[in-house]
């Protein structure tokens, strides 16, 4: 059995599909791990859905923020983005099926290692707050998904966009909670040293703003391989780590690639975007 890990699909469905040919992907033998954003700005966001799903338990998906976007116009009455390609999900004859599974999705998905005692892979879509020990966000996550499994989840998602609050804090309750667990875990890249995030930078590194750095470069208190999508801009690279992170998000629906990590062997394997950039 090999475990992979895919970045952003973004709705390349040629090029996932393509990608787990080059692999030799048997969902028999082999699993493969997802790290959100299956949908939104590519051509065949459904098709990815579909995909995705009919893989079963062989795949492991997490959510980025363009799923819970698709959710959120969905069941939550938030309407459309100019850019979002997700009107053939929206009008599929098995919308509800489909939605139903992605909304039963996790945030957050961990593994312990058999290669390091005491170690975890983790997988986020969009990487793990410094200040957060991996018990405290896999409870955190979990706040999330029960609410979303509950029959508080459309006002939950009819108020879940917001930049604030930036900075997490243990007291905090309700929305401003919900929100800021979201935001970490689907939106984050660059952060002060407290743990604040920004949402403006959406660049490369030399796009932080001052007093910010990449979430990466700030050191942790334990020994966990994180795995993340959402940052295209890094093309796979997570320069001056300070944890151990692999960036898995490589542009497939910007022009650039689609890629898969071995996480048994740390190969990565690519096929080239076939979107215009």
């Amino acid at each position: 059995m090999t475990t992979y890990a895919v970045g952003d699909l973004q709705g390349c469905h040629a090029e996932f599909v393509e990608l787990l040919e080059t692999l030799a992907f048997d969902p028999r033998r082999d699993r493969l791990w997802l790290a959100g954003d299956l949908v939104n700005r590519g051509p065949e966001s459904l098709a990815c859905l579909r995909e995705a799903m009919a893989l079963g338990e062989a795949a492991r998906v997490v959510l980025g923020n363009h799923d819970l976007h698709l959710l959120a116009v969905a069941r939550g009455g938030a309407g459309l983005n100019r850019k979002d390609t997700l009107d053939a999900i929206l009008a599929a004859p098995d919308r509800e099926a489909l939605l139903d599974w992605l909304q039963s999705r996790p945030l957050l998905v961990a593994e312990a290692r058999d290669d390091t005692p005491g170690a975890a892979t983790v997988m986020t879509h969009a990487g793990l707050l410094p200040q957060w020990s991996l018990p405290q966000a896999r409870r955190l996550a979990g706040e999330v998904q029960e609410v979303l499994g509950g029959e508080g989840a459309g006002a939950f998602l009819e108020r879940m966009y917001g930049n604030a609050p930036a900075l997490w804090r243990d007291d905090l309750e309700g929305i401003d909670r919900l929100r800021a667990v979201v935001n970490v875990l689907t939106r984050m890249r660059f952060i002060d040293a407290e743990g604040r995030l920004d949402f403006a930078a959406k660049e490369g590194l030399d796009s932080a703003p001052p007093g910010f750095a990449p979430w990466f470069q700030y050191p942790r208190g334990d020994d966990v391989r994180l795995l993340f999508g959402h940052w295209a801009a890094l093309q796979g690279a997570t320069p001056h780590s300070r944890v151990d992170a692999r960036a898995l998000d490589t542009g497939c629906v910007w022009g650039g690639s689609l890629t898969a990590l071995n996480l048994e062997s740390g190969e990565r394997v690519s096929v080239p975007s076939r979107q215009r950039p």
